[in-house]
């Protein structure tokens, strides 16, 4: 399955990259891509953990319409992209609150908020006054998930919270440069960077669900004996 995953996101990068004729790769393999970590989720055991899979597999599916919503060839398509990631991120939140208190550490919370307002501030003058109310929305979503996920990765120093937290702060980087791209000027290997971190952002949060169900066996394995 990792190899799959792998492969079809070198593919969506190659085709964003080239352009022109191998654009159809990007748009075959962008929503493939993000469909087979769905599905490394889905497969992942639950056990004690159900409520944690079932957010990150909504949020990977958001995600997924999101992927579809910015191939779109227009404003709408962009709107309708950003609500869906902004819904995705408030899932993955919910995820990151089923075992840890929302913002126990506050340092990640006002550091990444001060980072992500200093962004803002350059790039607000490239906002279109449309975009300028839904770009502020995300970017509040986007920082209070993944402030959470560092949090609770401090608070439980569990494996599967460390994976979490790297792809929260995965996702930050990625959106981070695309906005620049967009809002305030062309990014070098753009399409490797964005694309890039992610899709290591989608990666680590499945693989978080996979660690933490991993880890949650011992426990019922325990209380089995405990009970016996």
């Amino acid at each position: 399955m990792n190899w799959f995953i792998l492969a079809s996101a070198l593919l969506t990068i190659l085709g964003a990259t080239l352009g022109g004729d191998a654009i159809w790769l990007h748009y075959i393999f962008k929503p493939l891509t993000t469909m087979l970590l769905w599905f490394m989720v889905w497969r992942a055991s639950a056990g004690g953990q159900a409520p944690y899979r079932k957010a990150i597999l909504a949020a990977l599916l958001l995600s997924l319409c999101g992927d579809v919503f910015l191939m779109l060839p227009m404003r709408l398509g962009f709107e309708l992209g950003l609500a869906s990631f902004l819904l995705a991120h408030l899932f993955f939140l919910r995820a990151f609150t089923r075992d840890a208190r929302l913002f126990g550490r506050r340092l990640p919370l006002i550091l990444l908020f001060a980072l992500s307002a200093a962004n803002l501030l350059v790039l607000w003058p490239g906002v279109g006054p449309g975009l300028r109310l839904p770009v502020l929305a995300y970017m509040l979503c986007l920082v209070a998930m993944t402030a959470q996920a560092v949090s609770r990765a401090f608070t439980l120093g569990t494996a599967d919270g460390k994976l979490a937290a790297g792809g929260g702060l995965a996702f930050l980087i990625s959106d981070t440069t695309l906005a620049y791209n967009k809002f305030h000027a062309p990014v070098p290997a753009s399409a490797l960077l964005v694309l890039g971190t992610y899709y290591a952002a989608l990666y680590l949060m499945a693989l978080s669900v996979r660690s933490k169900s991993v880890g949650d066996q011992p426990l019922a394995r325990s209380s089995d004996q405990v009970i016996g």
